[in-house]
């Protein structure tokens, strides 16, 4: 994250408890004290649900990035149909979480030859809300219809956006975005994909001739140029395979476990410092009508989502707490959906694709997020489908003998087994020197 980006959530958590102790009936001693206590366990709570999903999740996004080659993943996606639709959504989907990683490899495709819709829709918001991690903690917070939901509203986004760029954008607008592309004289780091400034970077690799640019010492040390020469029988059936997998794991906790922390740690203070009654005031009730109400509160979910700089896996302890507070079931996609236009990637738009097409692609995501979140409110409503706000998990925490505590134990060893092998693999690179934390810079 950003630095500005702390300061904003810090400065909204100090809002939060100012809010709380203006408003709260207590002596502010005892608000205090016991508005921290709700903190400290909504924030256990959180993180022993979601833990051996994230483990999970992240391990199996390391395994695909790792064994499969994402070498020609360009040349499917030149087409605006369906297939190459699909094939964007299929590739983002077993591709990184981390948004950052994401918007440059959307970037680095469309600047190859692949189509906006593809690129810049299917396979961006893909890889972003769709990947599996995401998926499991949605499960785990909000419940499996929330999952289907996000599933079924990010197809729905997809397609919104690629009629969109076809119908709405014209072809000059968007090949002039590709000429802002091709000519920022950066490469791509062939470990994680993201966008490399040639001249500014320290790291780079020599092999054949050819030059490698990376964003970071840690996606530096974890390249091997041979790894994309083996099959992925090879790579499964082999320690260097297996350590393959454990350094691209480790590269998604670095890129985003600031997220998730930053995710929970701002859930937590919300949930214990802001009484029901100013959420209440807030989201309100459909004193308008229903129908004004439902583009109201998902207008209001996407400038949450916006405001709140977090993005990707982090978000969704928020949109837990927001669920639970009142805001709609379509308002709460909708903030889940927006995690692409929080201000540093709007900024990192600019910067690849020019002010124009950048105001467009936000203004793209953000309309399509407020629609999605309306249609799939009214179809999950329509079906009886919309989970009781007593299934959303966000202040509970009890540490039982049962498949949360065995799952956990199961994820923490193969975490720590991971680890290991990224750190054995460090050392014998370098004789023992750890990697270097890895940029979000996009």
């Amino acid at each position: 994250m950003e630095r500005i980006g702390y300061v904003v959530l810090s400065a909204f958590a100090f809002v939060a408890v100012a809010v709380g102790a203006l408003t709260t009936a207590l002596p502010l001693g005892e608000f205090l004290v016991t508005s921290a206590a709700e903190t400290a366990s909504a924030f256990a709570g959180m993180v022993w649900i979601t833990w051996w999903a994230l483990v999970v999740g992240f391990a199996i996004a390391g395994g695909v990035e790792a064994w499969v080659s994402s070498d020609a993943i360009s040349q499917h996606l030149e087409g605006e149909g369906v297939r190459e639709l699909a094939l964007g959504t299929f590739f983002g989907f077993v591709s990184s979480s981390c948004s950052y990683s994401a918007i440059a490899t959307a970037k680095n495709l469309f600047k190859k030859g692949a189509s906006a819709p593809a690129s810049l829709g299917a396979f961006m918001f893909a890889s972003t809300n769709l990947v599996i991690e995401i998926g499991f903690v949605i499960w785990l917070l909000l419940g499996w219809q929330f999952v289907v939901a996000d599933f079924l509203g990010g197809l729905v986004l997809i397609a919104l956006l690629a009629l969109a760029f076809r119908y709405l954008v014209p072809d000059e607008v968007v090949e002039q975005a590709r000429e802002n592309v091709e000519d920022a004289g950066t490469a791509t780091d062939p470990n994680c994909g993201m966008d490399v400034d040639v001249e500014e970077t320290d790291y780079t690799k020599e092999v054949d001739g050819t030059t490698y640019y990376f964003c970071s010492k840690s996606c530096m040390e974890g390249w091997s140029p041979e790894d994309a020469n083996t099959t992925i029988r090879e790579q499964v059936t082999t320690l260097s395979g297996w350590r393959a997998l454990a350094n691209k794991q480790w590269k998604e906790w670095d890129m985003l476990w600031d997220e998730i922390l930053i995710g929970f740690v701002f859930a937590s203070i919300l949930t214990g410092f802001v009484p029901d009654s100013v959420w209440t005031s807030l989201f309100g009730e459909p004193v308008f009508g229903l129908p004004v109400y439902l583009v109201w509160t998902a207008i209001l979910g996407a400038l949450v989502g916006i405001l709140t700089f977090v993005c990707s896996v982090g978000n969704v302890p928020f949109g837990a707490l927001l669920f639970t507070e009142g805001l709609p079931f379509g308002g709460v996609l909708s903030y889940i959906y927006a995690d692409l236009i929080i201000p540093p990637i709007m900024q990192a738009y600019r910067e690849y694709y020019g002010l124009h097409f950048a105001g467009i692609l936000s203004g793209l995501i953000f309309a399509a997020a407020v629609v999605t979140g309306i249609l799939m409110h009214v179809v999950f409503a329509a079906a009886g489908l919309i989970p009781p706000v007593s299934q959303v998990h966000v202040a509970e925490f009890s540490i039982e003998l049962n498949y949360k505590a065995a799952l956990n134990v199961f994820a923490t060893a193969l975490f720590l087994v991971l680890y290991y092998l990224h750190k054995t693999d460090a050392s014998d690179d370098d004789g023992g020197h750890g990697h270097d934390d890895h940029s979000h810079t996009a």
